[in-house]
């Protein structure tokens, strides 16, 4: 359904609760994150993921901002509703799309997500009237196990609505989507599975390690530090397929998983991420080199789940 090869993840602009300063250390200015989206949009990435959770808005007020020069139908936006901070009014998802609709500047988002399992009775109905309105094109949930997303299915169809997607935490080191069956009925039924934390907030990119770890005292810094020395392995080889395949080592976390059939939300802070994004897109591991980062991730033994997210396995 989404021609689209990855999509470019926003939860590291803005700031305050959420934000890109208190959870990523990064204090991104509207001229920063200019150059970014006119860099992607120059290279055909138009695919745009945020939330109102990300900085209590202020994710999405950067990046609509920023595509302000741009026409509405050359770019494709993915924002969400994020149950923990409902309002206690009478449509409570549909206050929290007006308030993004707003800060994007536009009347219609292309794919709306209920962003985590709080209650899927509850709050997957309230998807059907928006797309009834035309409010939203298709819509996704997130952060759901596998019966939760069998059951967020059968609520849309019988309300006439087609669930279009599945985002959740999956990478090298995260893989219960794959291993709970969640990635192979997503295949199967014709959802598109966004993984995020592709990259695992940095610590598969290549440039940390138990030498060089995260500085500063935010989120990411006192997640991954702990676990670096554990991973000396996994980058090691990661940094070997990298100078082999002529690509950043980002670019080997990436290709893993679009070969394993889905579309990930990359993170951008930097222009040059764009290059390494179109070089991820292009690349192709071997089956050999896809299952030897696999079995040293799992010889690694760290457990990367963040503390919103649900077992998959229970």
């Amino acid at each position: 359904m989404f021609d689209a090869k990855v999509a470019l993840g926003t939860w590291s602009w803005g700031s305050g609760k959420n934000g890109g300063d208190q959870v990523f250390g990064n204090h991104l200015t509207q001229k920063d994150l200019q150059a970014v989206v006119d860099s992607a949009m120059a290279n055909g990435l138009n695919l745009w993921d945020t939330a109102a959770a990300y900085g209590q808005g202020s994710s999405e007020t950067l990046l609509g901002d920023c595509l302000k020069p741009y026409d509405r139908k050359d770019y494709f936006l993915s924002t969400k509703f994020t149950p923990m901070f409902a309002d206690s009014g009478d449509d409570p998802v549909r206050d929290m799309l007006a308030g993004s609709l707003k800060r994007l500047h536009t009347d219609y988002i292309d794919l709306y997500w209920i962003h985590n399992s709080d209650d899927v009775e509850k709050w997957t109905p309230e998807l059907i009237p928006l797309v009834k309105k035309g409010l939203v094109k298709h819509v996704g949930v997130s952060n759901h196990n596998l019966a939760q997303v069998k059951r967020a299915n059968e609520i849309l169809n019988a309300g006439g609505v087609e669930l279009a997607a599945v985002q959740n935490h999956y990478s090298l080191l995260y893989r219960q989507s794959e291993t709970t069956g969640l990635l192979d009925y997503c295949h199967q039924n014709g959802i598109t599975f966004f993984p995020y934390m592709v990259l695992e907030q940095g610590i598969l990119a290549g440039k940390h390690d138990a030498a060089h770890p995260f500085e500063g005292e935010n989120d990411r810094a006192q997640r991954y530090n702990p676990m670096l020395p554990q991973l000396n392995e996994l980058l090691a080889k990661m940094i070997e397929l990298a100078a082999q395949h002529h690509v950043a080592v980002a670019d080997i976390a990436t290709a893993w998983v679009i070969q394993k059939g889905t579309t990930p939300i990359i993170g951008v802070t930097k222009q040059h991420y764009i290059a390494d994004t179109k070089h991820a897109i292009s690349l192709t591991l071997t089956s050999a080199e896809m299952k030897a980062l696999e079995s040293l991730a799992d010889q690694a033994n760290v457990d990367t789940r963040a503390v919103w997210e649900q077992n998959m396995n229970q």
